[in-house]
């Protein structure tokens, strides 16, 4: 059977526990519950739009940064004054509270999980750690993002295939400095024995980046760099309102993984940027977008792509399309990577049923369903105007 007809899984993350979820869909979930009525903690039942959240990425979250910005809107009026640690001792409570007792015990044990790794790791570079822009990204991209329009995108951004974008973006120094980090830490969690999840539920190397500290550097990669991309290239599905991420690794060769099959991420939006280092093979394969329903159907000529990894250039394409890595057949690839969420889109999705600007079997469907409503009116109008025979 061949790679287009067979079953796509779904490529999650993995936790604690092991059960696919994470604290970011934790976050995103408990947000819309806490705001969706007035609780005995008396938030707004409306946003204060006009308020301009604080910034909260270097405290200590239990929650990706982005969550704690949308729920300050919904504070009452008195909590709005207190410093940002209260609000953030507030706001953290809260979510606690709206997660089921099963969520809350998995949040918390990934949280100590995660602290157990700061509070002990040493950093190798620890300027990785603020994403500085100048030292992380190739000018043409920098530029392009400063000036923040479709036009500026466009011009470094090129459509190798329909949904999958391709463009320079990390600087060389960048990418050695990271797979060096990326090295310490594997080093690091030898030698201490400790035991880590792995990225997904797929790749059985690899580490989660936000895990030992860089959550913070990933949550500005998205916010900056990635989210003003995807509002152009991703609007249909959540781009403009990108707010939660997960951010790892992943490590191919003949001792590491080899090859990744065909799956869909759990993401709106996925970053693939190759790191390095020398390596042959590795190809993404990819295979055409589909909504759940049609994840496993059959691939059409138009959405048959494959892409050859260059280090420091970014793939950028939606979850939902299906696609896979070849084998590395020689040498060591590393690849970093980007799940970018949003949760209103989420949200949304659950009360559609039609994805036909992105889903490719839903559009053929409205094509097909489009040619016979004309058809059958063309029959009509033609039998109407045909003049009765003597």
């Amino acid at each position: 059977m061949s790679s287009d007809r067979r079953e796509v899984q779904q490529e999650t993350t993995t936790t604690v526990d092991g059960n696919g979820s994470n604290s970011h869909q934790m976050a995103s979930s408990a947000i819309v519950r806490a705001t969706g009525a007035t609780t005995c903690r008396r938030l707004r039942i409306n946003p204060n739009n006009e308020l301009r959240p604080d910034n909260y990425e270097d405290l200590h979250l239990d929650f990706p940064n982005p969550v704690y910005k949308n729920l300050e809107k919904y504070l009452p009026p008195d909590m709005l004054v207190s410093n940002r640690e209260e609000k953030v001792r507030f706001m953290t409570d809260i979510m606690h509270s709206h997660l089921p007792n099963g969520e809350r015990s998995r949040a918390q044990r990934h949280n100590d999980y995660r602290n157990k790794i700061v509070s002990n790791y040493q950093p190798l570079h620890r300027e990785l750690y603020n994403l500085v822009p100048i030292l992380c990204f190739v000018p043409s991209f920098l530029n392009a993002v400063n000036d923040n329009t479709e036009d500026s995108f466009r011009s470094i951004i090129s459509e190798a295939s329909p949904g999958v974008f391709v463009f320079d973006m990390l600087l060389p120094s960048f990418c050695e400095m990271m797979l060096e980090e990326i090295d310490n830490f594997e080093k690091w969690v030898a030698e201490t024995k400790f035991k880590i999840m792995r990225p997904n539920t797929m790749n059985k190397y690899g580490a989660v980046l936000d895990d030992f500290g860089l959550d913070t550097m990933l949550d500005k990669l998205m916010e900056t760099f990635i989210r003003p991309i995807s509002k152009v290239f991703f609007n249909d599905v959540g781009g403009a309102s990108l707010d939660s991420h997960h951010g790892f690794v992943v490590e191919y060769s003949k001792d590491r993984d080899v090859d990744l099959g065909f799956h869909v991420d759990d993401s709106e939006v996925t970053l693939n940027v190759c790191l390095g280092n020398q390596f042959v093979g590795g190809e993404l394969f990819f295979r055409g977008t589909r909504c759940e329903k049609h994840v496993n159907t059959a691939t059409k000529s138009d959405e048959i792509f494959d892409y050859c990894h260059v280090p420091g250039q970014a793939v950028l394409h939606r979850g939902r399309h299906r696609h896979g890595a070849r084998a590395t057949t020689s040498g060591h690839r590393v690849n970093m990577l980007l799940w970018c969420r949003s949760s209103a889109f989420r949200e949304l999705k659950k009360l559609q049923k039609d994805f036909s600007s992105w889903c490719g079997e839903c559009s053929s469907e409205k094509k097909e369903e489009k040619a016979r409503t004309f058809d059958a009116i063309r029959k009509k109008y033609v039998k109407a105007v045909r003049p009765p025979q003597a």
